[in-house]
């Protein structure tokens, strides 16, 4: 698995489109997010602006650039060519995502501590990092579900357009109008209990008790996703 992932992250460097989508768009955005925080704190919360952060981050970078990895080593018969070593289907995964996963949690670190630093610190620094590894983890179920919908890296750019979109605006919305209406819907949606969860750690407006609820869509969006990602996912290219 390691050898897999050290590979691979040689790859992220060499390739300019999964650099682009990866690490430089989402932190671009995010540097804007910071710089412009008196204008956003208006609109929601500090807690927003680092909910709003962390989608740009896994969804425009770690989402789409695992959906477009994975559907690339299919189409060039890596993942064919991995198979028939030593290394397990669940390895060849792992070191597969392991890089990107591996960026996107040092990106959102950087832009965290960043936003701190300009704003004071997160009131619930644990519940955060909580939060950040199960968005991460469910915007990683949702790209190996993606994946398996997905033919080529060119055809990556359309099939996590939808996903992409939705997180993001559900993150916006929550993260703007909170969850005082609507709270179910919000919470069901893809993205809204996490985004509700980040918000909650940085602005101190739960406890762990009163958090406890917004665990749950989280971690049902997560089985759905790897059930479907199980049932959909493909190893060779499609003919």
């Amino acid at each position: 698995m390691f050898a897999i992932a050290r590979g691979e992250l040689v790859q992220i460097f060499r390739n300019r489109l999964v650099l682009l989508t990866s690490i430089i768009l989402p932190v671009a955005f995010s540097a804007y997010l910071i710089y412009q925080h008196d204008v956003f704190e208006k609109l929601g919360s500090i807690g927003f602006i680092a909910a709003a952060m962390l989608f740009v981050v896994t969804g425009i970078g770690f989402y789409t650039s695992v959906v477009t990895t994975l559907a690339s080593r299919r189409q060039n018969l890596f993942l064919k060519r991995l198979r028939s070593t030593a290394a397990s289907d669940r390895g060849i995964l792992s070191g597969l995502v392991l890089p990107l996963a591996g960026i996107a949690v040092l990106q959102i670190a950087v832009i965290l501590i960043v936003l701190g630093v300009v704003v004071g610190a997160p009131a619930n620094v644990p519940m955060l990092v909580v939060a950040v590894l199960l968005t991460v983890i469910l915007m990683l179920g949702f790209g190996l579900a993606t994946a398996g919908l997905t033919n080529s890296p060119e055809h990556a750019q359309v099939t996590t357009l939808p996903v992409t979109m939705i997180v993001i605006g559900v993150s916006f919305w929550v993260g703007i109008t909170g969850t005082d209406q609507l709270t179910v819907p919000k919470r069901l949606l893809p993205g809204g209990a996490s985004t509700e969860l980040v918000v909650d750690a940085w602005n101190g407006t739960a406890t762990w008790a009163q958090a406890l609820p917004q665990f749950g869509p989280v971690v049902a969006w997560l089985v759905v996703a790897l059930a479907v990602a199980s049932r959909l996912f493909r190893w060779e290219p499609r003919r």
